[in-house]
């Protein structure tokens, strides 16, 4: 019995040194946690952005269509050409633009392109990549007004009798709180097309907004106009930007290098037309 015991007491010092040797007091034979998001979206496969589909030509619903297919515009095409040159699946993220800006904030997406201008909060709370689409004029905000109204805001004080909206989150709500003194009342509402839809049923006089997404809604509903007023817009901050995570500086210089790619080819410019005439065809702002 003592040489059977003595015989089972080495085999299981022979298994727990055979187990210690193959790694359980060495973390050298470990995979090694990916350095930084971009690595980590390689190692995983997909790359997840986070949008609000309803601005277009930047990302717009095709209802015709289903799943992913569904989301369209400049921004989905730009969404997919960073996915295909890191080689994995695009997943697209369908949230209110409120979100969309928390989302990178707290770093729970690796992405959003969803139309992001410039702003200096948006700059402390997320890295933002280079511009890739810039307007034909610097400034290139006012107010979508109806047909009737189309004179009566030219300057700043113009507004001290009007009922103002614009989306809750968007550089037009700080360029009215910077810039404009005198308003009857300023509402906030959760998409910009719901203030374009308050202006055409009367409900605000004028909503702050980029002009051209602005013209697009007027072009396909009727009875709205582009008023003469432009908000004073820093040239050095113009350009719609991609937010990314704070910190994720490798990604950040992977999407700017994408961004280079597209615009030395003219094919943001390209997009941006083919999804202005796209949504226009769905009657979609």
């Amino acid at each position: 019995m003592k040489k059977v015991f003595a015989i089972l007491l080495a085999l299981a010092m022979v298994f727990s040194m055979a187990a210690c040797s193959s790694g359980g007091g060495d973390s050298s034979g470990d995979a090694a946690e990916p350095a930084n998001r971009l690595e980590a979206i390689k190692a995983r496969g997909y790359i997840e952005m986070a949008t609000e589909p309803y601005f277009a030509p930047y990302e717009f619903i095709d209802s015709s269509k289903s799943g992913d297919e569904q989301y369209q515009g400049l921004d989905i095409e730009l969404g997919k050409y960073i996915a295909e040159k890191l080689g994995v699946e695009l997943r697209i993220v369908p949230l209110e633009f409120s979100a969309v800006l928390a989302s990178i904030t707290e770093g729970k997406y690796d992405f959003a392109a969803s139309a992001l201008a410039y702003s200096p909060g948006r700059a402390e709370n997320m890295n933002m990549s280079k511009g890739y689409r810039f307007s034909d004029e610097v400034a290139s905000y006012g107010f979508l007004v109806r047909e009737d109204m189309i004179d009566s805001i030219k300057t700043a004080d113009d507004t001290a009798d009007l009922v103002l909206v614009t989306q809750s989150g968007s550089v037009q709500e700080g360029f009215v709180n910077d810039q404009i003194s005198k308003y009857k009342e300023f509402k906030l509402v959760s998409s910009m097309t719901d203030g374009f839809l308050m202006v055409a049923e009367g409900k605000a006089d004028a909503c702050a907004c980029d002009i051209n997404n602005g013209q697009l809604y007027a072009d396909a509903n009727g009875g709205l106009a582009i008023a003469p007023f432009r908000f004073v817009v820093d040239e050095s901050t113009q350009g719609t930007r991609v937010g990314i995570p704070k910190g994720e500086d490798e990604l950040t210089a992977f999407i700017d290098q994408c961004i280079d790619e597209l615009r030395a080819e003219g094919t943001i410019d390209k997009w941006y037309d083919e999804y202005s005439d796209y949504a226009r065809t769905l009657g979609v702002d």
